[in-house]
């Protein structure tokens, strides 16, 4: 190995060992973070609720088609905690099932927009000034053009409503803002020493922008999709509130107010349930995200 390739070799051996550090020190900061540490443990008490939610909720067959005309319009009190609705079911039980949906469109939209974004944003960034940065980037210009929720709900009306293709519509909004993201700190990082000395060494540009890159952007990255999640949890319900996300009697927190506005305010707790539902949800994640982003913003 020649002096040129061993300096180079160390160059690549300096960048490695700092990203192992910057996560160790990423680690240590959310540790000490109260802030980052209470949306975990409020987000981490929310996701289990919803996975055993059969057994964590009194009334489980009331978030199915269920019919109790004696117990409609019950107040809260200590059997039901959020009161009961026009049809007699437990509205408690229900909102803990809708954190069920709404976990599933986050987990499914986020799981599609992230790597799809994230992987087109570092083709885009790496081959900046090339057709393919051209390419992509005028294609996510042309989708970010349109409001996001105006496409999501054209998108929905177009479809049959239901939960899959108010998944959908989310998911064609979403992948824009991860892709224009990305582009702009690989095209930051591109130039950086390690990715030349990578690039002289022979290494492959797939192997450079996803083994020298990509951890070095990954902080900013998981921040805004923890961020991002309260979004989709609002704009989610927003579809279900006009009818064309889950439909009856499929317990969703948008649909279920929809459903109960027509008995405001005499029946004022049907409307405080999937709405406080939505509230906890939504801060959970903003909870997460900021302690996230006040971690990764110490490196």
């Amino acid at each position: 190995m020649s002096h040129t390739q061993r300096k180079l070799s160390f160059i690549l051996e300096k960048e490695k060992e700092m990203k192992i550090e910057r996560l160790r020190r990423a680690w240590f900061r959310f540790k000490k973070s109260k802030l980052a540490l209470t949306g975990f443990l409020l987000f981490s008490t929310l996701l289990v609720m919803a996975i055993f939610a059969e057994f964590v909720t009194p009334y489980p067959k009331h978030a199915e088609t269920y019919v109790d005309f004696k117990a409609r319009f019950r107040p809260p009190d200590l059997n039901h905690l959020f009161g009961t609705d026009h049809l007699g079911r437990d509205i408690f039980t229900r909102v803990v099932f809708g954190f069920r949906l709404a976990f599933l469109m986050i987990g499914i939209v986020i799981s599609i927009v992230l790597p799809v974004g994230t992987v087109l944003g570092l083709l885009a960034g790496y081959y900046k000034g090339k057709w393919l940065d051209y390419s992509i980037m005028r294609a996510a210009d042309m989708f970010v053009s349109i409001p996001p929720l105006v496409l999501a709900l054209s998108i929905c009306a177009i479809l049959e409503p239901n939960i899959v293709n108010a998944m959908i519509a989310v998911t064609l909004m979403w992948w824009p803002w991860y892709t224009r993201m990305v582009y702009s700190m690989t095209s930051a990082l591109r130039d950086e020493p390690y990715v030349w000395a990578a690039r002289a060494l022979g290494v492959r540009d797939i192997n450079i922008m996803f083994r020298e890159i990509l951890p070095n952007i990954l902080g900013p990255i998981l921040t805004k999709a923890t961020l991002d999640a309260a979004w989709v949890i609002l704009i989610g319900a927003t579809i279900s509130f006009l009818g064309l996300g889950a439909q009856p009697p499929t317990p969703d927190l948008g649909t279920m107010i929809s459903e109960y506005m027509v008995y405001f305010p005499q029946y004022w707790w049907m409307i405080i349930g999937p709405t406080l539902g939505i509230a906890i949800l939504i801060m959970s994640f903003n909870l997460l995200g900021d302690g996230l982003r006040d971690v990764f913003a110490g490196e």
